[in-house]
């Protein structure tokens, strides 16, 4: 029950009067809101205060709440003593933040089929082109990397937000820790879809709103060192320890509370750690399962007018998102949003660089680019929602 949708019998009106629900296949956009987020923020409205700020019940009850959120997201990840968990707005907030703590000279080695989160932050930048297969990344990681001195931050995603396929984090990690780099993780599609963790990785960043907890909180979790020896991400109150008289007399915080300054977001971490923990008691394995046979469904059944695109090849594991050539994304998607009730994403979804060399357009320019249509889908999609696209697919 915590895992199910919340609105998952939502009607839309089609032309023809019909009215039928609404098939949500946009979920690596945003994900739904799930019942243990939902229910999470409403137990806790009643009692919602200042979080470290005040000694009445309210603030008391808020304080504690919000602390055993950061604690709960801790277990998800597998943070141990030598790590932080901060909360910040989304995945874009935590890289950005990441990118500002650096310590100074360091080289940031990315690969351009990156979600802008994870392309555009980053000083010092070494840019790979995006490989044609797990293979090559690790190939032209290496040549990167015995090029490169220390400090160094390999920074990748876990799951393409444009083919869904997986990335090889565990050999990465371990090239990258081999020449003494260290590896930032872009799990913002890869944590509603896979357990994710540090054992890997030594940062890792996600977002709520696509982990079924659409309060505005997202996760930076990582290694304390860089964290704690840079300057704080957002200077004021909570992010100060003392502050004297005169610029420049003030001591500032170590912790998570470094880089949170201002009022946190009580709400949105407490929902967040509400699928975290409804995920850790979860069978994993079956959820992942289920969403196999739902794309195994889809893939099978897309039309021959449809072509769809990958990185690595179309054997290669991935999560719950499809990407397809169309001739005109965007009307297609209006045609079945407004036609069928079904809600997916055209364009070029925050990669451009990458859905450029999908779609052969490697000299376009972003305006002139067509884009991709997107499918995608997770907790509470089911064999109609993928019969429906289908079907509307081979209409056109």
């Amino acid at each position: 029950m915590s895992l199910d949708i919340v609105g998952d019998d939502l009607k839309v009106e089609l032309p023809t009067g019909e009215s039928v629900r609404f098939a949500h296949l946009d979920y690596a956009a945003s994900a739904p809101c799930v019942a243990a987020a939902a229910q999470a923020v409403g137990e806790l409205l009643p009692r919602y205060g200042s979080v470290h700020r005040g000694t009445g019940v309210r603030s008391s009850a808020s304080t504690i709440a919000y602390e055993l959120a950061r604690d709960v997201v801790a277990e998800f990840v597998g943070a141990g003593p030598e790590h932080e968990v901060i909360f910040t707005r989304n995945t874009t907030d935590a890289l950005n933040l990441l990118a500002r703590a650096l310590p100074e000279g360091t080289v940031t080695i990315v690969f351009d089929g990156e979600h802008h989160a994870n392309l555009l932050p980053w000083p010092n930048q070494l840019r790979l082109p995006a490989p044609g297969s797990p293979a090559e990344a690790l190939e032209s990681l290496e040549e990167a990397l015995e090029r490169t001195g220390n400090p160094a931050l390999v920074t990748v995603t876990g799951a393409s937000n444009v083919t869904g396929e997986l990335w090889p984090i565990t050999e990465i990690a371990a090239l990258a820790h081999r020449y003494g780099a260290r590896l930032a993780v872009d799990a913002a599609q890869l944590a509603p879809h896979r357990p994710v963790g540090l054992a890997d990785a030594d940062y890792l960043a996600f977002s709520g709103h696509k982990l079924y907890a659409p309060f505005g909180a997202g996760v930076l979790a990582g290694r304390s060192d860089w964290l704690d020896a840079a300057e704080p991400y957002l200077r004021g109150g909570g992010a100060s320890a003392a502050v004297g008289d005169h610029p420049g007399d003030l001591e500032w915080a170590t912790g998570p509370a470094r880089h949170e300054g201002g009022t946190p977001n009580l709400l949105g971490a407490v929902a967040i750690a509400a699928v975290c923990a409804a995920l850790i008691t979860a069978d994993r394995d079956a959820l992942h399962a289920e969403e196999q046979r739902l794309l195994k469904r889809l893939r099978d059944g897309l039309p021959d007018t449809v072509r769809e695109v990958s990185l690595f090849g179309p054997d290669h594991p991935r999560v719950g998102i499809v990407s397809i050539a169309v001739d005109d994304p965007a009307g297609t998607a209006q045609r079945l949003a407004r036609d069928h009730g079904i809600g997916v994403r055209a364009g070029q979804f925050c990669a451009h660089p990458l859905v450029r060399r999908l779609t052969g357009d490697a000299t376009g320019s972003c305006a002139t680019t067509p884009g991709l249509l997107r499918i995608s889908f997770g907790l509470g999609s089911t064999d109609d929602d993928i019969d429906r696209v289908l079907a509307a697919l081979r209409s056109y």
